[in-house]
This record gives structure tokens, C-alpha cells and sequence, in this order.
């Protein structure tokens, strides 16, 4: 086999690797959301609150601020980033985890795709963010990224995505809570021309965004989407693996026309 074969074959079996996890981070957040629906059932009929309080707190980091919501933040309560124009007539979702490393993989291939689509005015890109993976890894990553992409998102929808972009494109081993160090999220915000404003800066040091991402957060375990990446159009799901590799800017692109009739 050929040095070239072996890069191939390396590369899909790490690939391989990594869908296989994330599916199975993917079924553990579902019995998660079981034990914490079975705790609801019997608080209703106890009339205990106290064991929900404490199946989710763990769940998300804390802040001493109250809820704020970013400028620019669209749909229900703030929680969804809308790239394109609000208007357009066709909707594809995007549901991420910034520590999904499957994630990175679908934005590496198509990130650059998904944001070409939103062009011609016809499909808008509505981000729905989760943090669910800090509880099946550990740490804090996700959500403190996530706060981070709303002080991003405070500056600017353009500043959010290149910021997005980033992140990904820096994303530390799964292994490893590297997005949990504010200091390394404003460290990779330098990054983004013109987002590290005092503002900026502030937002991410003080936690300012952290209630608003555990909102964001609640809101993807609330939406039914059990597995991230997950993409849909007009609500019709994208298929964003052909066989073993990441569907092609091609393919991608094509299967989002057709769910949006645009072919």
C-alpha cells in the first residue's frame, strides 16, 4: 500500500472513530434526558423540586449575572444566531457542540459551503448551539465557547461566524477541556480582526453570556436532536456522510436545493 493509501486509510479510520463516539456521546445524553424526565414524573407526584434542580445544575456553569441576551440574537428568547437574510423563504438548521469533533469535521468540509448558500437571499442558516458534551467529557467547554460566541455574536452576526470558524478550526482533542480556559477562548478571539474590543473582552472575563448559553443550551435539549452535527432544511434532514468521509461542498450543496426545491 502506497504512503498515500495509508494517509487515506488513517484518515477514515480516525474519522470512523470520531462518528462513533460522538454517536455514542449521542446515547448517553439520551439516557441522560430519560433519568432526568423519569425524576420529573415522580416530582410531580412527590411534589419535590429539589432532585431536578440538582440532576441539572451540574449540567452548566454559573455566573453571578443575570440573563443577557446578545444583540443580533434571533428566535425564541434569543436563543438561535441567524446567518443570511431573516426574510428568506428556506431555513436550514445547524445544530453544533463547539467540542463535537464531528463538528469539526462537517465545518472543515462544508463551513465555508453553509455560509455560500445564505448568498443569493433564498436560504437563511439558523445555528442552534449545545453544551451537552461537557457533561458527557467533563468540563465546561462548550458552554464557556458558547459564551464566548455570544460576545461574538454582541459584536456583530459577521463577527460571530468568523469567531465560530475559529474555534473549530482550534479545537483542542475531545479528550481535553481546553475551551474552558477563558484566557485560550480571548487568546483565539485575536484571531477575528477587530473583535477584541474592551467590550469583548469584559463580556468573556466576567461570564456575561454564561446564563444566556445554558438558555441556548436547554433550548437544543428541548429540540429533539439527539446527535450534533445535525443538519436539516425546511425541517428535512441533510445527510452529511457518504459512506465513510464527509459529503463533498457538492453534495452538500445539492441535497440543500433539493430539500429547499431549488433545483
Amino acid at each position: 500500500m502506497s504512503q498515500n493509501q495509508n494517509k487515506r486509510v488513517s484518515s477514515r479510520e480516525r474519522l470512523q472513530e470520531l462518528h462513533r463516539v460522538e454517536k455514542a456521546a449521542a446515547k448517553r445524553r439520551q439516557r441522560i434526558v430519560v433519568a432526568v424526565s423519569s425524576v420529573a414524573v415522580l416530582a410531580l407526584i412527590g411534589g419535590v423540586t429539589l432532585a431536578i434542580t440538582s440532576a441539572k445544575k451540574d449540567d452548566k456553569p454559573t455566573a453571578a449575572s443575570a440573563l443577557v441576551i446578545p444583540a443580533n440574537a434571533t428566535g425564541d428568547g434569543g436563543t438561535v444566531i441567524t446567518l443570511g437574510k431573516a426574510d428568506a423563504p428556506h431555513t436550514m438548521e445547524v445544530y453544533e457542540d463547539f467540542r463535537c469533533p464531528v463538528c469539526k469535521h462537517f465545518e472543515a468540509a462544508n463551513g465555508a459551503t453553509t455560509a455560500k448558500l445564505t448568498e443569493d437571499g433564498q436560504i437563511k442558516v439558523d445555528y442552534h448551539l449545545a453544551a451537552f458534551l461537557d457533561k458527557n467529557l467533563t468540563g465546561k467547554g462548550s458552554h464557556y465557547a458558547l459564551a464566548a460566541a455570544g460576545a461574538a455574536l454582541n459584536e456583530g452576526v459577521d463577527k460571530f461566524k468568523a469567531f465560530h470558524d475559529v474555534l473549530y478550526a482550534n479545537q483542542p482533542d475531545e479528550r481535553e477541556d481546553g475551551f474552558g480556559d477563558v484566557n485560550h477562548l480571548l487568546d483565539l478571539a485575536g484571531q477575528v480582526p477587530g473583535l477584541k474590543t474592551d467590550a469583548f473582552v469584559k463580556a468573556v472575563q466576567d461570564g456575561t453570556y454564561l446564563p444566556w448559553a445554558n438558555k441556548v443550551a436547554e433550548k437544543f435539549n428541548d429540540s429533539g436532536v439527539t446527535g450534533t452535527p445535525t443538519v436539516k432544511v425546511d425541517g428535512k434532514p441533510i445527510s452529511l456522510f457518504a459512506g465513510n468521509a464527509v459529503v463533498s461542498p457538492e453534495q452538500f450543496t445539492a441535497q440543500v436545493k433539493q430539500a429547499a426545491g431549488l433545483q
